[in-house]
């Protein structure tokens, strides 16, 4: 079923702001509640709770670059990259589903931890999960919203066919 025009765009856009939201409450709610390195065992060691406020990108990355570094790498240039990729989704009509709601999960996801980067200088993580072999490092719901996009993109570039992204970008 083809979706038209402006309603389209509102869905997109919904979808883009229901991650933003979701990302944006767990965090006011996690800066509330919890103390800087307070660690709160939600399901024994397996699903942890602590707050963490981290001045780089994932891992760490950039927190010790100078501040105009940090504002072009960290700001600027995921402001244009963000702005892009939503133009690319609203204005191209030929990509798969897939490919539309993965972009708007990265998108939500990356306004979310910029958004914390503009206003609080930090990007507040505060989940880790242990299930054995699979360890996370700290993260947050935008990093979620970006990791599950950037798999439904990969999905939709490799199994999709529907025009994906990356395919009418290679032609």
């Amino acid at each position: 079923m083809k979706i038209k025009g402006k309603i389209r765009i509102i869905l997109i856009l919904s979808l883009v702001l229901l991650n933003i939201s979701c990302d944006q409450i767990s965090k006011s709610v996690v800066r509330q509640a919890i103390e800087p390195y307070e660690r709160i065992a939600v399901f024994k060691d397996n699903f942890v709770l602590t707050k963490v406020e981290n001045t780089g990108a994932a891992y760490s990355l950039g927190s010790d670059l100078s501040p105009i570094l940090k504002i072009i790498l960290l700001q600027i240039l995921p402001i244009f990259v963000l702005l892009v990729l939503l133009r690319q989704i609203l204005i191209k009509t030929n990509y798969s589903r897939e490919t539309i709601i993965g972009f708007a999960f990265i998108i939500g996801g990356g306004i979310g931890n910029l958004f914390d980067r503009i206003m609080y200088g930090s990007v507040t993580d505060f989940l880790i999960l242990d299930l054995g072999i699979f360890k996370t490092e700290i993260f947050n719901l935008a990093d979620v919203s970006i990791m599950l996009g950037s798999m439904l993109v990969l999905f939709s570039a490799l199994f999709s066919k529907k025009g994906s992204f990356f395919r009418e970008k290679l032609q």
